[in-house]
């Protein structure tokens, strides 16, 4: 395992979400200022996911074939593109756009875990994977508070027609892209060789097509795996799509509290990838890790729904954090394990889409929820499809072997 690589994709990754989630709150309040609705503002956030559940998997499948630094490269610079177009936008269209081309090519995490799959071995990838997640994770607690300073710098300035309340950070997040590109440019080598991309190229299980999206769930191995990760995100992302809403509906918590409560589940989930997961896996198989975590995520999901005060609510996030933060990880380290080689980047682009779809479907179902039966209803309602999920896994998960399976 090559810690001078580890270290350079954990900085691009950090880097990388940094610059997203700068931007991330300030998009709604941005379109409500060229007048858009609640109903157009849900889209407008929606659209970004819905254009990385198209652009992961095919920018994972292209990695395999072409490289992983040549796929970085083009995905940091239509981000770059993105958040410019961001910045200067004018036209709640030119907002959307700028959304959705940013959603096209941002989902390049999926080709840095195949770059850390391409450089570790099984015993050492749970760890690796868990560096990544520990950068992404640290980028989300640090670049909200960021943007909402810039933000506030910016209401200062009077330079020209642009909004500088949201042009600024749009601006800085460019430019961290740029760097990101130049960092990739000059210190990241390429981690699949020659002979690796001839065979990638002659296996027909790595094109890009509907057909083999759909045969991978069919496959013993890795459509429960999939499965796994398509309902661990869904009620991982209803916690923290309707928790703004809950902390206020039950809590009575304003913005600023919340955000502190996010931070410190972005926090321990950063905590449990960097750390705990090296650990863990090195103790314990992935099948039996993931088993563990669905039942620890339905108990600490049940006990969120019913949480009466914050200081119950701070000690139920610790499990809740925990399963989220091993899950998240340990899957997609187990998927690299049941696939050729040659598929990795391909499945881990899949792995990647599906966790998209559940960021568009999770907001609406979460706020039916909430508005329809009350504060307690998203975290039953994810609770219940964590409970079916641990028998599932338990059936074709834990009681399975997971080894590299024979393609096809």
């Amino acid at each position: 395992m090559s810690r001078a690589r580890l270290g350079t994709i954990f900085a691009i990754v950090f880097v990388d979400l940094l610059g997203f989630s700068l931007i991330l709150p300030l998009v709604p309040f941005y379109a409500k200022d060229f007048g858009a609705s609640d109903t157009v503002v849900g889209l407008l956030v929606a659209s970004y996911a819905a254009a990385q559940l198209i652009g992961a998997p095919i920018l994972g499948r292209l990695s395999d074939r072409v490289g992983r630094r040549p796929v970085l490269l083009i995905s940091i610079l239509g981000t770059a593109i993105g958040f410019v177009l961001l910045g200067v936008a004018n036209q709640l269209w030119l907002l959307f756009f700028s959304r959705i081309l940013d959603g096209l090519t941002g989902g390049n995490i999926s080709v840095a875990q195949a770059y850390i799959s391409d450089i570790t071995d099984e015993k050492n990838r749970a760890r690796g994977l868990g560096l990544i997640g520990a950068a992404f994770g640290l980028g989300f607690i640090i670049g909200p508070a960021l943007g909402g300073i810039l933000s506030t710098i910016g209401t200062t300035m009077d330079v020209g027609a642009i909004n500088w309340t949201y042009a600024l950070p749009a601006f800085l997040a460019a430019l961290i892209a740029v760097i990101n590109l130049v960092a990739v440019f000059v210190f990241l080598p390429e981690s699949l060789t020659d002979e690796r991309r001839a065979d990638i190229a002659n296996n027909p299980n790595t094109s890009f097509s509907l057909r083999n999206l759909r045969m991978a769930f069919q496959r013993p191995q890795v459509g429960p795996l999939l499965t796994t990760r398509f309902f661990t995100s869904l009620a991982f992302t209803i916690f923290t799509t309707v928790f703004p809403l809950y902390a206020l509906k039950r809590l009575d918590l304003q913005v600023n509290q919340t955000a502190f409560i996010l931070a410190y589940v972005g926090i321990l989930v950063a905590l449990v990838q960097g750390v705990a997961i090296g650990r863990l896996s090195a103790r314990f198989q992935e099948r039996q890790l993931i088993f563990a975590s669905t039942a620890l995520m339905t108990l600490a999901l049940l006990a969120w729904a019913l949480t009466p005060s914050v200081t119950v609510l701070l000690i139920v996030l610790i499990p809740l954090a925990f399963s989220g933060g091993i899950l998240s990880t340990v899957v997609n380290s187990a998927l690299t394990k049941v696939v050729s080689v040659e598929e990795i980047g391909g499945i881990l682009g899949l792995s990647a889409a599906l966790e998209s779809a559940t960021r568009v479907i999770s907001p609406t179902l979460g706020g039916i929820l909430l508005d329809i039966l009350g504060a307690w209803a998203p975290g039953i309602t994810a609770a219940l499809i964590t409970a079916w999920l641990t028998t599932f896994v338990w059936r074709r998960v834990y009681r399975q072997k997971l080894s590299t399976q024979a393609i096809s």
